[in-house]
């Protein structure tokens, strides 16, 4: 598999998850397509399914016995490595811990999760 294709499946998880979960009306970065969505995004996404899945392949299909929470935990720390990655000095709210997390936010890494699992 492709490097895009893993990020389009990332991308394409957060969307439905986004849609799913967000109250009211998202902002249009949060759904925007694969193809309006920033480069180092795109490298973001790709890289946090790989680690995802190979999480998954290492532990020969026992992810299936994590709970929800512990799934999107993994998702959360994942991508906030790579805000740290592009950038020097991210915004506290892009590298925030699970806790702080909005619940829409905590339900859509946990949905990505399973997308690609």
């Amino acid at each position: 598999m492709t490097e895009e294709v893993g990020g389009r499946i990332f991308r394409e998880a957060w969307i439905a998850g986004v849609k799913k979960h967000f109250p009211g009306d998202p902002k249009p970065g949060y759904i925007a397509p694969w193809e309006d969505t920033p480069e180092w995004e795109r490298e973001a996404a790709a890289a946090v399914y790989r680690q995802v899945r190979q999480f998954a392949e290492i532990s020969a299909g026992k992810t299936a016995e994590l709970t929800r929470e512990q799934k999107g935990r993994f998702v959360a720390i994942c991508w906030i490595a790579q805000i740290h990655k592009h950038f020097e000095t991210p915004k506290p709210s892009y590298v925030a811990d699970w806790e702080a997390l909005p619940q829409w936010q905590r339900e859509t890494d946990s949905d990505i999760f399973e997308a690609i699992e």
